[in-house]
Order: C-alpha cells, then structure tokens, then sequence
C-alpha cells in the first residue's frame, strides 16, 4: 500500500486532523487510524470490526457486492472446475501455482506427515463416546504443540514450513479419528496411494471388514469442498488465528484456537442449522409458511442457508458447489432422503420468490455444503469439522503472512468504556445493605 493523500476530520467543529489515505491493489480505499491515539488522543469505534482493516494481506480478496472471491489474484470459479486443493493449498501458502514438478514434492510431502503419533490414540480414549467432535478437534490439535517440538519455533524458517505441512497433512487424520471414535469403529490408517479427498473419504467410512472404493463423484465434490472452504478473508476464525499469533504463541496452539472460533453456530456451524432448519420444515406443503414467516420481522426464524454477511450478490462459491450437489445427488439417489427432497424444493420456491430476489438473498455454500453432507452419509455433528480441515491451509497461510510481516504487532483492541468512573472503596461492615 501507498499513502498518496490525506482525510480531513473535524471534531467539534475544529481541530481538525489529516489521517492518512491508504489504497489497496483492489477493494476500498483505507483511513489509516494507526497514530489516531498517539497523535491525537481518540479511538474509533467499531464492534465486530465490519468497517476496520486489521491487517494488510496478499492472499485473498472478496468484493461482496460483485460476488467476487479471489485467492493470490485467481476467482474461486476457476480453481474450483480446473484445479486440485492441493493446488490451491500450494497457491494460498506459495502465492503462485505450482508446476508439476512444484506439485509433486508438495503432495509427496504431505502425504507422507499424514499419520499421527501412536501416543495420541490414548487422548481419544479421554473424550466420552458422544463429545462433540469439534471439542476433540480442539483438544487433539492444541495437544500436537506437546508431541513435535521441532516445530514449535516461529523465527525458524524450517519449523514454519515442517508446522505447515504437519498440520496441514494432519488435520484429515484426527478429523477422521474423531468420528470413528463417535461411531465406536477402530481407527483407519491414512493411505499413501489416495489423494488428499480420498484418503479422507477413506479415513471416514472404510472397514477392515470389507474393502472400500471410493466414489470418483465422492472424492471430486470433497476436493471441491475443500478449495471452497480453504480461506475466506478475516473472517472470525481467521482473526482468531492471527490474534493468537501475534503473541507469538506456537503454531498449533493458533489452529486450536481457530478451530474453537468456528465452532460458533454463527460461523462453521452455518450448515448444520440448515439441516435442523430443514427437520423443522419436515415436509414440502409446509415451504410456503416457513417462506412467509421468514419474511415476517417479527418472526424470529431464520432461513438458514441463505443469504451472506459479506455477499450481496450470488455467492461465488455457491455456485460452484450447487452443480457438485446435482452430481452427488445424482450419484447417490435422492429419492430415498425426503430432506434433500426438501431442501431442492426449498431452493426452486426460494429463487422465484419475488422478495428473496429483492432481498438478494439467494442459496449460500453452507445451503449446498450441508446438502453434500447428507448425501454422503455425513452426520450433522461433523460438518463443522469438515470445515476446519478444509479452512486449516487458509489459517496456515494468514498465520505465515503475519509472522513473516516486519510490521506485526501484538494485538490489542480498544473500548468504549460506559462503566463506573473512580469508586472510593467501603469496607465491607460500614456498606448499607
């Protein structure tokens, strides 16, 4: 960024102060507030940080209102019909696309950092068979930091990259622990041979029993899910991340607390309340009243799955994922799951519905995301989990850009403060009651 010219505030009428104007390659023009307080003695205020720039980042850009999703300048359209995760996870973290060989030795990498240290196995045993598998997903990821101290040290360029990889290679693996420990069924090993969908997939359903083939349909809309969910921006979880990093706090630990922020309900857990929004709804003659009430502002339902806090148009990633939905579907048989017959219903009632079309409120990538899902036999307490394996490179790339950035500081938020001013304290036996 560049600062060529300066805003002019008033307060009060006077005092007027010239802030600083920053511009970015794309997006917005920025006032830099960073003396604001030093120079001047104010704070802004802005709960939720939805007008506020906390970092400057070359990895990812959304234009809301065009429905514009870039990852290192390329539209997610693109790396999603004609590229791999393992591409895109090499772009986000690389800033550019591998060639072949580049994409070789990054696969052979993480392939071969998928398995996990036996001595972990025991902390699955802590967790009750019925604990939610994020809250297992926190624990096992925070508990790595206590088993690979050779990659603990983030002014060492070579751990950065060994945590990277680890993690990155990692996250399927204890993903799909987590739900064979829900299920009671053993462990399955990861797999050299796969890819990086399909060893999940493999992770996930296959038996020692039986043999398990993975579906080419199965293991294209995972990789698709993957790239659509990899980064998205200073989103809650992401800003997460950076703020535990910015006290310098090992990489682990930051995933952990990353993973903990997209437990929210509001933000990972998106798609699961599209599930539960569908079990409410039950049957198709029911659509145009959830539809009506929705509508109603004094209604407090929701419909979930659509619309988007950031996007005002289609969300780009939504319409990629809604033809893997077909596909699946298709692949699957929809016709024997009367909730994805609903859900299709939902979606055709919607879209031609004059006030969702004003509203802009068109199908999300959670709606189609959580659709996939179920499909594939995916229970609703592993969609959340399913995210964080997918936003894990995301977290990883805006943890390195922010330890690599000479300007990083600790963060430190401010307040508008609206409690007591200066109480004189009473001792306890002289206070009225």
């Amino acid at each position: 960024m560049s600062s060529k010219n300066t805003v002019k505030v008033s307060v009060s009428g006077e005092n007027i102060l010239n802030l600083p104007l920053l511009e970015g390659t794309l997006g917005p023009r920025v006032i830099d507030v960073r003396k604001l307080y030093s120079d001047h003695g104010y704070f802004t205020y802005d709960p939720g940080f939805t007008s506020t720039a906390s970092c400057e980042s070359s990895i990812t850009f959304i234009d809301g209102e065009k429905g514009i999703l870039l990852h290192r300048g390329y539209p997610i359209q693109e790396l999603a019909s004609q590229s791999s995760f393992m591409e895109v996870a090499y772009l986000l973290l690389h800033d550019d696309l591998p060639d072949l060989d580049q994409l070789n030795h990054f696969r052979s990498e993480i392939t071969h950092h998928t398995m996990l240290h036996e001595q972990l196995i025991y902390f699955y045993r802590g967790f009750r068979r019925d604990a939610h598998p994020m809250a297992i997903m926190v624990g096992i990821v925070g508990a790595l930091s206590a088993f690979y101290h050779d990659s603990l040290d983030i002014a060492d360029p070579d751990q950065q990259k060994l945590a990277v990889i680890r993690m990155l290679a990692k996250m399927p693996t204890i993903a799909a622990m987590a739900y064979k420990y829900s299920q009671g069924q053993p462990f399955v090993y990861p797999r050299n041979d796969l890819s990086y969908a399909a060893n999940f997939l493999h992770m996930m359903f296959s038996l020692p029993v039986e043999p398990y083939e993975v579906s080419p349909v199965m293991e294209r809309a995972m990789d698709r899910i993957f790239i659509l969910h990899a980064d998205h921006e200073q989103n809650a979880s992401t800003s997460t991340v950076r703020l535990a990093s910015s006290s310098g706090a090992n990489p682990f630990a930051c995933i952990a607390a990353g993973i903990a922020c997209l437990w929210g309900p509001a933000h990972g857990g998106a798609n699961e309340a599209v599930l539960e929004m569908l079990q409410e709804i039950r049957t198709p003659d029911r659509i145009p009243e959830f539809l009506a009430r929705a509508k109603d502002k004094d209604d407090p339902f929701r419909l979930m799955g659509f619309g988007h806090r950031v996007y005002k148009n289609y969300d780009p990633r939504a319409s990629v994922l809604r033809e893997s939905c077909y596909e699946i579907l298709e692949d699957v048989g929809n016709g024997s799951e009367p909730l994805l017959e609903l859900a299709l219903t939902l979606e055709k009632k919607a879209l031609a519905d004059p006030y969702f079309q004003e509203k802009r409120l068109f199908p999300n990538v959670d709606f189609y995301s959580g659709i996939i899902f179920k499909a594939m036999g995916i229970p609703t307490s592993m969609f959340t989990v399913l995210f964080a394996v997918a936003r894990t490179v995301g977290w990883l790339s805006q943890w390195k850009e922010m330890i690599e950035d000479p300007k990083m500081k600790i963060g430190r938020p401010r307040q508008l403060y609206k409690g007591h001013q200066k109480r004189k304290f009473v001792p306890v036996n002289e206070r009225n009651s």
